[in-house]
């Protein structure tokens, strides 16, 4: 069981580190629909801090477990916050893209506290 939540949190946490460095490089096919969300720009670096303190914390907790479900648990509400912000935008079509990055962390908190 520790292989698989290994592999998963790395996986997750690379994931997460590659949305947070898309945001920062205000990629267009994040940023654009950001404005239509109305997301205010002055955000963006916020945001994309919050990912990769998320993604850093998720490979600390690999060490210090704490630090893996505080990580994990701070990234699940903020990509619960993704969906509901598209929601509220009516962009159903972008549903999926939030929800791509909220599974794997979950995976990563399920298997964490299974070992």
């Amino acid at each position: 069981m520790f292989t698989a939540h290994l592999i998963v949190t790395v996986l997750a946490a690379l994931w997460v580190a590659f949305s947070a460095y898309s945001i920062l490089r205000r990629a267009a096919w994040v940023v654009e629909p950001l404005q239509e969300y109305g997301v205010p720009s002055s955000w963006w670096p916020w945001l994309g801090a919050a990912k990769a303190a998320g993604a850093a914390g998720l490979l600390t907790g690999l060490l210090v477990p704490v630090l893996g479900t505080i990580s994990a648990v701070a990234l699940i509400l903020y990509f619960t916050g993704a969906v509901v912000t598209v929601v509220r935008a009516r962009s159903y079509g972008h549903l999926p893209y939030p929800l791509l990055y909220l599974v794997p962390v979950a995976a990563a908190l399920a298997l964490a506290s299974a070992v």
